[in-house]
C-alpha cells in the first residue's frame, strides 16, 4: 500500500480537499485504485451535530456516516463510495482507546498519547486503506490522507506525530507528503510573499515530516523566481513546487496539476509502475473535456436557493454542485442567488422592509427555486411562502428534506384550508400536525439518531415526471438525513386534493417523493439527491429542474430522457436581452456566486 499525506499551512480552507481529490483523480485516470481518508482534529465523534456555519454542510454517506464536506469532493472527483470510518476525528480515536482501556486491553499500563493514541491512528489508517471503495471491489493501491487544519494547530499534534512514526512503519518509498500553502499576493506591492510558506514548511520539518511536494495556492500564478526562493528555504526541488492559482472551476484542477507532470512524479516517488504513460491528452480526456465545456458555457440560468444558512455558501455545497452538474450537462452556466428564508416572512415587512422587498424581488427574478433541508424553527415560514409562490405562479420548484415537508404544510394550509397545519418540530401544539417526528429516531440524543444513509424508494405511479427522469426504474436508492415525516393520517386528504405522493419507502410507511400534475415542475423529495450527483452524471431531480426552467423538460422526456443532438437548443437565450420576461432584462448579476469557482473561500 502507498500513502500520500496532504497537509496545510498558513490558513485553513486553502484548498487541501480539492488538491487531494485531484491527486486521486490523476492516479485513477492512470489505472490506479485509490481510496481517501479525511482527518478532522476536532473532538466531536462526527460532523452530525455541527451547525452548517461551523464547517459547512454535513455530508452523508451510504452507510449513514455524517462526515466533513471534503468527503463529498472525494466521491465526486473519484466516483467512489466511502465509509464513515474514512473520516477520522480526535473523538473517534480517543473513544476507541478508552474502550480498549476499559476492557483491560492494555494490561494495566499507563495509557498515553505516545504510543497508544498514535498507534491507534496508524492502525486505523492501515485498516481503512484496505477497504474497497469502487464497484469492482478491488483493494486500493494508494491511500490519500488529508490532515485537516494547518500544521502547528495544537489539536493536530497527535496526528502529525503519528505520521512521523508512520513513514518509518511503512517505509519511505511507500510514503509521500504534499504540503498545501497559501502564497499571499498583496495588491499594494503585487509581489508574492514566501515567508508564510517558509515558516509552515519549517514547522512541518521540525515535527519530523519533510514535504516531497509543495502546492502553492495563490490568486495569480507565481513566477519561477518565487519557486526558486521557496526551494532554497524549504529543501524541495523547484520542479516539485506547483503553483495553483484561482481557476474558473474546481474540475480544471486535476488537468492543471497534471500539466506539471504529477503522474510521472508520483509514479517515480512511490514506485507505482505507471510506465510508459500514454499521451496526457488521452488518459485525462474526461477532465479536459469537462473543463473545456465549463469554460465555454454561453447561456445562463438563475437559480434561487431559499435557505436558512445563506451567510456561508459552503452550507449548501452539495446542492450548488448538483445544480452546476445539471447545468453543465445541458449547456447552461448556473448562477445561484441565495435568499435568506426569514426575509420572505411577512413579519420582516415591519422589521426590515428593505430586506423583505429585496428577497421577494430576487425570488421573482429567478428562473427556478430550490428549497433545501434544515433544522429548527427559524425561516420555516419563509420557506413555506416560497413554496406557495412557486405553486401558484408555475415556477419550477425542487424541495429537499425540509423543503419537502414545507411543500406538504403549504398545500395543507392553502388548498385543504387547514390554516394551522404545521410540523411538530416547529409547533408541538398544532391542531393539524401534517408533519410529525418518527418515534424510533427520537431518543433524546442529537448525534447519529436520525434516519440516515442510503435507503430504497419505490415508485407508486408510472406516469410521473420524476420516475421518467430516473429512467423509469421501479425503485431507486438515495441518501437520507431526517427525523420528521409526513403524518400518515393526512395522506388521503392530500392526494385527493391533487398532491400526489409518487414515491414511498419499501415498507410503504413513509412518503418519499411528491409531485403536482398541472405544473411545469413541482417536485419535492424527502431524501437528499445532491449527495449522489456527479460531474458527468447529474442527479435526476436537479436535471429536471434546470430543464423545466428553460421549458425543455417535456421534449427531453418525449425523447426518452435524452438530450437533443443539437447543442445548444435553438430556443436557448443568447443574452439577457433575449429573455421573454421584461423584468429579467433588468437583472444584473453583480457577483457570480458559482460555488465551484476555485477560490480559498470555497475549498475548505
Amino acid at each position: 500500500m502507498k500513502y500520500i499525506l496532504v497537509t496545510g499551512g498558513v490558513i485553513s480552507g486553502v484548498g487541501k480537499g480539492v488538491i487531494s481529490s485531484s491527486f486521486g483523480a490523476i492516479l485513477k485516470c492512470c489505472g490506479i485504485e485509490v481510496t481517501m481518508i479525511k482527518i478532522d482534529p476536532y473532538i466531536n465523534l462526527d460532523a452530525g451535530t455541527f451547525s452548517p456555519y461551523e464547517h459547512g454542510e454535513v455530508y452523508v454517506l451510504d452507510d449513514g456516516g455524517e462526515v466533513d464536506l471534503d468527503l463529498g469532493n472525494y466521491e465526486r472527483f473519484l466516483n467512489i463510495t466511502l465509509h464513515k470510518d474514512n473520516n477520522i476525528t480526535t473523538g473517534k480515536i480517543y473513544l476507541s482507546v478508552i474502550e480498549k482501556e476499559r476492557r483491560g486491553d492494555y494490561l494495566g499500563k499507563t495509557v498515553q498519547v505516545v504510543p497508544h493514541i498514535t498507534d491507534a491512528i496508524q492502525e486505523w489508517v492501515e485498516k481503512e486503506a484496505q477497504k474497497p471503495v469502487s464497484e469492482n471491489g478491488k483493494t486500493p493501491e494508494v491511500c490519500i490522507i488529508e490532515l485537516g487544519g494547518i500544521v502547528g494547530d495544537i489539536e493536530s499534534m497527535a496526528f502529525v506525530e503519528a505520521f512521523r512514526q508512520f513513514q518509518f512503519r511503512v517505509k519511505r518509498e511507500n510514503f509521500c507528503v504534499a504540503h498545501v500553502s497559501l502564497v499571499p499576493q498583496p495588491k499594494t506591492t503585487g509581489e508574492s510573499k514566501t515567508k508564510p510558506t517558509q515558516s509552515s514548511v519549517r514547522e512541518l520539518r521540525g515535527l519530523g515530516l519533510s514535504p516531497d511536494i509543495i502546492v502553492c495556492r495563490s490568486e495569480r500564478p507565481i513566477e519561477d523566481g518565487v519557486k526558486e526562493k521557496i526551494s532554497n528555504f524549504c529543501h524541495v526541488a523547484p520542479q516539485q513546487i506547483i503553483s495553483v492559482p484561482d481557476l474558473p472551476s474546481v474540475y480544471e484542477v486535476p488537468v492543471f496539476i497534471e500539466n506539471h507532470g504529477m503522474a510521472d512524479f508520483l509514479s517515480e516517488r512511490l514506485n507505482l509502475g505507471i510506465t510508459p504513460l500514454p499521451p496526457r491528452r488521452k488518459y485525462m480526456m474526461q477532465w479536459i473535456e469537462l473543463g473545456d465545456k465549463i469554460r465555454h458555457l454561453k447561456y445562463e440560468i438563475v437559480v434561487a436557493i431559499v435557505g436558512k444558512y445563506t451567510r456561508l455558501e459552503d452550507s449548501y455545497t452539495s446542492v450548488t454542485k448538483a445544480l452546476h452538474h445539471a447545468g453543465n450537462k445541458i449547456g447552461y452556466k448556473v448562477n445561484i442567488t441565495f435568499i435568506e428564508a426569514s426575509n420572505l416572512e411577512k413579519s420582516m415587512l415591519a422589521d426590515d422592509p428593505a430586506s423583505y422587498h429585496n428577497a421577494w424581488r430576487e425570488l421573482c427574478l429567478c428562473h427556478c427555486v430550490v428549497v433545501p433541508g434544515g433544522f429548527g424553527k427559524r425561516g420555516v415560514e419563509g420557506k413555506i411562502e416560497a413554496v406557495r409562490w412557486c405553486r401558484e405562479n408555475d415556477k419550477p420548484f425542487l424541495g429537499i428534506c425540509l423543503g419537502f415537508q414545507a411543500a406538504v404544510i403549504e398545500f395543507s394550509r392553502n388548498v385543504l384550508k387547514l390554516e394551522d397545519a404545521h410540523s411538530t418540530e416547529v409547533n408541538e401544539d398544532t391542531k393539524n400536525p401534517v408533519v410529525i417526528d418518527m418515534p424510533e429516531h427520537t431518543t433524546g440524543n442529537m448525534g447519529g439518531t436520525m434516519r440516515l444513509g442510503k435507503r430504497t424508494t419505490v415508485f407508486k405511479q408510472s406516469n410521473c415526471k420524476i420516475k421518467k427522469l430516473y429512467g423509469n426504474r421501479d425503485r431507486i436508492e438515495e441518501r437520507h438525513r431526517h427525523r420528521y415525516e409526513v403524518n400518515p393520517a393526512y395522506i388521503d386528504k392530500l392526494e385527493k386534493s391533487g398532491l400526489k405522493f409518487v414515491g414511498i419507502d419499501e415498507h410503504q410507511e413513509r412518503m418519499e417523493i411528491l409531485e403536482l400534475d398541472n405544473h411545469p415542475y413541482f417536485v419535492a423529495v424527502q431524501f437528499h439527491p445532491e449527495y449522489m450527483s456527479r460531474p458527468v452524471s447529474p442527479s435526476p431531480p436537479f436535471l429536471g429542474l434546470i430543464l423545466a426552467a428553460r421549458d425543455r423538460l417535456k421534449s427531453y422526456i418525449a425523447r426518452g430522457c435524452k438530450l437533443s443532438p443539437r447543442e445548444p437548443q435553438s430556443d436557448y437565450y443568447d443574452t439577457d436581452e433575449d429573455l421573454e420576461d421584461d423584468t429579467l432584462k433588468k437583472l444584473t448579476i453583480e457577483n457570480d456566486t458559482d460555488s465551484s469557482a476555485y477560490s480559498s473561500s470555497s475549498l475548505s
